[in-house]
């Protein structure tokens, strides 16, 4: 019904429930800002608790999370045959965030021939994906890993005949390659990926990254992952500054999926919030060096 008169009930029923949102807008932020402090409490009490922890502390650095397991006397870093083996079965196998990961390789099949994959453990994206992409027993595969993971790597594919595998643990050596694969390298990873890519003889025109942590403040910070019986730094980055760093040697950004199922928050600091997980797609727009 057109109202053409003035009707002061609906005026007050309006000003009702905007004056009631307002009310339980400030409810929330108050009640969020009530709960920080607990919250950051009940996370500082998990590590008195018994019960194991993925994710424990917040640091600022590599060197400082690394330097926090030592001295708690844990086996720290990754570079260790202990943990070789984690969960190596479930790696091989392929999950629902690896589908865009597959899409790329398939549709730069054509045009490609052979790819470097960092942090690439034992191969297990090889195992995972060479049933779902035609890669003749000539492909190149080659994995650029820490030397004792490298080390391993190379055993376990002797020990099931794999022959298109190959392990290095110096970039120096590194064939020229056309695709830069990254599956769940940057978390882990010390140093920006610029250092990397420009220490390869030439810079690959396409890059394909998965599983990269970030911080939804936008403020990184570096907590410790349990592997097994090591404690490993994982870094949530800040996404604008990932982005940029491969802008300036070139490359541009033609892709970006979300993995929710990936975000993880840390036991001990829950008040940090949520980490983000993504994978991109980033081509190079100009001749390779």
């Amino acid at each position: 019904m057109l109202q053409t008169e003035y009707d002061p009930t609906a005026r007050r029923v309006a000003l009702l429930k905007k004056m009631t949102r307002r009310a339980l807008r400030g409810f929330e932020t108050g009640l969020g800002l009530a709960l920080g402090p607990a919250r950051a409490l009940g996370g500082r009490l998990r590590y008195l608790s018994p019960l194991p922890r993925r994710f424990t502390g917040a640091y600022s650095s590599f060197d400082d999370a690394i330097a926090a397991a030592q001295k708690a006397g844990r086996l720290a870093g990754y570079n260790h045959q202990e943990i070789a083996p984690v969960s190596f079965d479930a790696m091989c196998k392929v999950a629902p965030w690896d589908y865009p990961v597959l899409f790329w390789l398939a549709r730069l099949r054509g045009e490609t021939e052979g790819l470097l994959d960092a942090g690439g453990h034992m191969g297990t994206k090889f195992r995972a994906f060479r049933g779902l992409l035609d890669l003749s027993d000539t492909f190149p595969w080659v994995i650029y890993e820490l030397p004792e993971i490298a080390e391993a790597g190379r055993r376990r594919a002797a020990e099931e005949g794999i022959t298109q595998l190959r392990f290095i643990d110096d970039l120096s050596v590194a064939p020229v390659l056309p695709v830069f694969l990254g599956s769940g390298l940057m978390q882990y990873l010390d140093r920006p990926l610029s250092n990397i890519l420009s220490a390869l003889p030439r810079l690959p025109p396409h890059l394909i990254l998965n599983k990269v942590s970030f911080r939804r403040d936008g403020k990184p910070v570096v907590t410790l992952e349990r592997i097994g019986n090591a404690y490993v730094p994982y870094q949530m980055r800040d996404e604008a500054s990932f982005v940029q760093d491969l802008e300036r040697l070139g490359y541009e950004q033609a892709d970006r999926w979300s993995i929710p199922e990936l975000s993880h928050v840390i036991d001990t600091h829950p008040e940090l919030g949520p980490s983000e997980s993504a994978g991109f797609y980033f081509r190079l727009n100009r001749p390779a060096r």
